[in-house]
């Protein structure tokens, strides 16, 4: 397994410890027994790996994403990505200048996106988990999905990472995306019809 350099260490050792109270932390708002499964296991993978937040770790690695959402709260932006060819949302590995999960996720929303002021909803809590396979050496990503709120007259400017950038409307998302990202459109619309939607 490839070692990640000094100031992976001290990175890692920050990420690591709020990823952890980021996960012990979050709830499933509507309480899907897969939900909590799947916080169990990134909490399992974390306690047994103390290079779980990066792409070197062979057996998988936290990722970081965010939903796009327009002022409007009708629209979502998705990326077709570039080598997977998916219409997705914004998101990646995390980095070591990121400090929480939540940054990591508002950073790479934001590069994606190319729209400034991006905000997160919840107060910067993730709204989904999602496992999915990726091919080797990784294996897997252990997603940790947050929700952006676009900021009125947002331009959003493609980046080199994908191969075209389109808000779609609510409805037509199921069209174009796979189910993981129909289930996470459903859960920020649940928690942006919440009583509460603080945003950071």
């Amino acid at each position: 397994m490839e070692r990640p350099d000094r100031r992976q260490d001290t990175a890692a050792a920050g990420l690591h410890g709020d990823a952890v109270r980021t996960l012990e932390g979050y709830t499933d708002r509507e309480g899907h027994e897969e939900q909590e499964q799947l916080r169990q296991l990134y909490l399992g993978h974390l306690a047994a790996r103390l290079d779980g937040m990066w792409k070197s770790c062979s057996a998988g690695h936290l990722t970081a994403s965010a939903l796009v959402v327009d002022p409007e709260h009708e629209r979502v932006l998705l990326t077709l990505h570039r080598k997977l060819g998916m219409w997705l949302q914004m998101g990646g590995h995390c980095e070591p200048g990121d400090r929480t999960l939540a940054e990591a996720a508002l950073r790479e929303a934001t590069e994606e996106s190319g729209v400034r002021g991006l905000t997160l909803l919840g107060g910067g809590v993730p709204v989904r988990l999602d496992r999915h396979p990726i091919p080797a050496p990784c294996h897997w990503h252990l997603d940790v999905q947050y929700a952006a709120l676009a900021p009125a007259g947002a331009v959003a400017e493609i980046s080199e990472e994908s191969l075209d950038l389109r808000w779609f409307g609510y409805d037509e998302v199921a069209d174009v995306a796979d189910t993981s990202v129909v289930r996470l459109l459903e859960r920020t619309r649940a928690a942006l019809a919440a009583p509460s939607s603080p945003v950071v």
